[in-house]
């Protein structure tokens, strides 16, 4: 006769929440701080870990960016209320090493990088999750707002319940090793307010704490002063060109311009409104053309991470709906394999401003999972 399954407790694993270790990357914030409450309240051992990411000593007076000193100091106040322990880690040369200075090579390139993707593929989904594992931990918990679901496969990653919250575009690269491990409690939760009611009823201080708004090392939205302190002589002026090669003017440097950008070229008196259609970083031009210039259909993407079901290369193409930016809806697209991590996407309906260094990610027309997805390059 069967024994019976072991019950699983609400992390699905089978064995008591007491048994049961947990490690929560908390950053400081209402959502991380109201996960590792939760646990706690439910009985599991958990351990709080933060990382420290830069130098916070000259950021904790900003607020809005995430584990700065004031957050550090936030995330061991809940430890202590909750009764758990907590560790600073310091990550300051993993994360220049990972990520800014990828972030600064990539701008000055004439990309528009996303530097939180990097930081959850190569610093929290990576380094972190083996320091959770070298804590004998049985899983890591955070706070984003995804939801992990199990399937016929495996983990299956899945858009939060909240729209207006959903971090998956952020967490494409995600493998299904990590996803295993992974556990992301407020996937569910129908809104930011009931997070915000569940600090309350822990008695969270950082309960009515503001949402952090900005990339952590560029507290003050200032993409361009941050590259030219990382890379000194980097914003060299040069010409403004139009499409049809007429010299415009000159601006002030490619690393204060983005591909869309309409506002702020100094080039007025014109009779037609004029975009950045193209940088050329190699020879100090910014490019400018009219709006119908930025519509683009086909979008090369490489270092693609899948999460289906059947290998990417098992079909010629495959429909899915794909994020070309973070504040952008899925959009209907064909998805053609050319290797295991690339493709080319073809975009049913033309979208405006893609542009290098920005994900597109997969998403399943039918359902609420992501597939994966890679990263937009010029393709060549």
């Amino acid at each position: 006769m069967p024994l019976d399954a072991p019950t699983l407790n609400s992390l699905g694993l089978p064995k008591p929440p007491s048994e049961t270790r947990v490690v929560v990357a908390m950053s400081g914030g209402v959502d991380s701080s109201v996960v590792a409450a939760m646990l706690a309240e439910e009985g599991y051992d958990v351990v709080g870990v933060t990382l420290q990411l830069y130098d916070h000593g000259a950021a904790l007076a900003k607020k809005g960016a995430c584990c700065a000193g004031i957050d550090i100091h936030d995330a061991r106040r809940v430890a202590e209320q909750m009764g758990f322990p907590h560790y600073v880690l310091d990550y300051e040369n993993i994360f220049r090493d990972a990520v800014i200075d990828e972030f600064a090579e990539s701008y000055l390139g004439g990309a528009t990088p996303v530097p939180c993707i990097r930081c959850n593929e190569r610093v929290k989904f990576k380094d972190l999750l083996e320091t959770a594992k070298d804590l004998d931990a049985d899983c890591m918990a955070t706070g984003h707002y995804i939801q992990r679901m199990v399937g016929d496969q495996g983990a299956e990653l899945h858009s939060a319940a909240d729209a207006n919250r959903d971090q998956s575009y952020f967490l494409f690269s995600t493998t299904p090793e990590q996803l295993d491990y992974l556990r992301v409690p407020l996937g569910h939760l129908k809104s930011k307010a009931e997070t915000r009611e569940l600090a309350a009823k822990y008695g969270l201080s950082v309960a009515d704490k503001p949402d952090s708004q900005d990339i952590c090392f560029v507290p003050d939205g200032n993409y361009a002063s941050v590259i030219e302190k990382l890379r000194p002589g980097a914003a060299e002026p040069g010409e403004i060109v139009h499409a049809d090669g007429r010299v415009l003017g000159e601006h002030r440097g490619v690393i204060h311009y983005t591909i869309g950008q309409r506002r702020g070229l100094g080039i007025g008196g014109l009779t037609e409104p004029l975009y950045v259609v193209k940088l050329d970083v190699d020879n100090k031009q910014v490019i400018v053309g009219p709006k119908e210039m930025l519509a683009t259909r086909k979008v090369p993407v490489r270092e693609i991470n899948w999460l289906g079901d059947a290998p990417f290369t098992s079909r010629e193409e495959w429909h899915l709906s794909v994020k070309v930016r973070s504040t952008r809806p899925p959009r209907e697209a064909i998805v053609r394999p050319i290797s295991e991590t690339e493709a080319e996407v073809e975009l049913v309906v033309a979208e405006e401003g893609v542009s290098p260094g920005q994900a597109c990610v997969f998403y399943d027309p039918d359902s609420s999972r992501i597939f994966g997805g890679g990263w937009i390059w010029r393709g060549y």
